[in-house]
């Protein structure tokens, strides 16, 4: 069976890298984590790897808003021989190879334009800015699939309890006609909902005031996923806040993370 590698990028305040790469190792996979410049100089390759992840974090503290500057700094910069690192992305994608990117990961990919890219051309058509409440959220949340989502990622995935750690997760549209494509291709993944499963813009059920009460989006192909939402902080069931009062209730419940099954699902769907 084909040993799926897993890139986990990691530099510049990124600071999510182990439980994204914890994540890839529990689900089967053989993570590597490489500072980001390893690549631009050359010593990695992306393409030696299944599925790129770009884990969350602070990168440059958050300055000129999340995900931005790094954002820039791979969307222009070239590699050591002159290539421009987005061609090496194209070239990634074109390969029928998966993106995955968490809360800051999910602001590179917006910024740089991998997400939703709607036109094919890798010109940035939403945003992520500040939360609605002007301030950090850090708690749990419920997210809703949309059934018909064609990422694999999210395979056999219906509802989802999540933490989310952000103060900058407010999806914003760049205008009716790109929010249009994004419904028409269900390129809007994963939902805000309340406990019941029910979608809301709601808060605090919706902790950003997100357009489409958006939590997570793909590309039209299905290979490129970002979420705001941390399923990597959720691959045990005992990370879950309320872990005990859940278990007495079922006591067979299973000791994996809801969370984890986005990264078997993805291994899983390499391998085959």
């Amino acid at each position: 069976m084909k040993t799926v590698k897993a890139l986990v990028i990691t530099g510049f305040g990124i600071n999510c890298e182990e439980e994204m790469a914890a994540a890839y190792k529990l689900a089967g996979a053989e993570p590597s984590i490489v500072h980001l410049n390893d690549i631009f100089l050359e010593k990695v390759s992306i393409h030696d790897f299944d599925i790129l992840n770009f884990p969350g974090g602070f990168s440059y503290g958050d300055d000129l808003g999340s995900g931005k500057v790094l954002a820039n700094k791979m969307k222009y910069r070239k590699l050591t021989s002159g290539k421009p690192f987005m061609e090496e992305m194209q070239e990634f994608i074109d390969a029928g190879k998966f993106i995955l990117g968490i809360c800051n990961g999910f602001q590179f990919l917006v910024k740089m334009g991998l997400l939703p890219n709607t036109g094919g051309t890798f010109q940035q058509e939403v945003t992520l800015t500040r939360n609605n409440s002007a301030k950090y959220e850090d708690r749990w949340v419920y997210l809703k699939k949309n059934p018909a989502s064609n990422t694999p990622f999210l395979d056999g995935i219906d509802m989802m309890p999540c933490p989310v750690r952000h103060g900058e997760g407010k999806l914003i549209i760049k205008d009716a006609v790109i929010q249009e494509k994004i419904v028409d291709a269900n390129l809007n993944c994963l939902s805000y909902c309340d406990a019941e499963g029910n979608v809301t813009s709601d808060y605090p059920a919706n902790p950003n005031g997100a357009d489409l009460n958006c939590a997570a989006l793909t590309d039209p192909t299905g290979q490129i996923l970002g979420m705001m939402p941390h399923p990597e902080a959720f691959l045990s069931f005992y990370n879950h806040p309320n872990w005990g009062q859940l278990k007495r209730q079922n006591p067979s419940h299973p000791d994996e993370g809801e969370g984890l099954k986005l990264f078997t699902n993805i291994v899983e769907h390499i391998e085959k």
